[in-house]
């Protein structure tokens, strides 16, 4: 006989107790995995620190760090990625929730951990894109690559001697790749 297991909401997973772990709700289901090293901590601040600077300079939209987003209904999905971009537009008369974005971010970034599998990226970068997400970074602090993810299925990674940029998603950012690591 097989049990079924309940599957968790938005809703209930928003109301769980704090635990001092990280925790996702990936359809319908808590996966819990271990706070992130230092160099991933490093690289995320660096991210943050230069797409704040280009969005305050712009007016562009906010940028912020691990905040929950839901991607998915009926089961739900609540991402968390390591720092996230929103247009100006999206988020435009300071009505920001103490809860999960009912949303996509139009930037999502991942920095990849050692205890990562390349399944578990790979489904991090699916549901972003399915969600609506128009361009998914993934940090890769060992190599200092970025691989730039978008809807139509096309992976372009950048390494350490380009530039980055993104002119639909992020119009006048540019910044050498070299510079998001430690």
């Amino acid at each position: 006989m097989t049990t079924a297991t309940k599957l968790v909401t938005a809703e209930e997973f928003w109301l769980l107790p704090d635990n001092g772990g990280r925790r996702s709700l990936v359809r319908g289901e808590l996966e819990e995995t271990m706070p992130p090293g230092l160099r991933h901590a490093f690289t995320a601040a660096i991210f943050c620190q230069r797409l704040a600077r280009w969005a305050e300079e712009g007016k562009a939209g906010m940028v912020g760090v691990e905040g929950g987003f839901i991607l998915a209904r009926d089961p739900d999905i609540v991402r968390a990625p390591d720092v996230f971009f929103v247009r100006r537009d999206r988020v435009e008369g300071g009505d920001i929730t103490e809860k999960f974005g009912a949303f996509a971010p139009d930037l999502a970034i991942e920095v990849v951990s050692p205890s990562e599998t390349a399944q578990e990226v790979r489904e991090k970068v699916s549901d972003f894109l399915t969600a609506g997400t128009a361009l998914v970074w993934v940090a890769y602090p060992k190599s200092r690559e970025v691989v730039a993810h978008t809807p139509d299925g096309l992976a372009r990674t950048h390494r350490s001697d380009d530039i980055l940029t993104t002119p639909d998603v992020l119009p006048g950012f540019s910044c050498p790749v070299a510079a998001l690591f430690p």
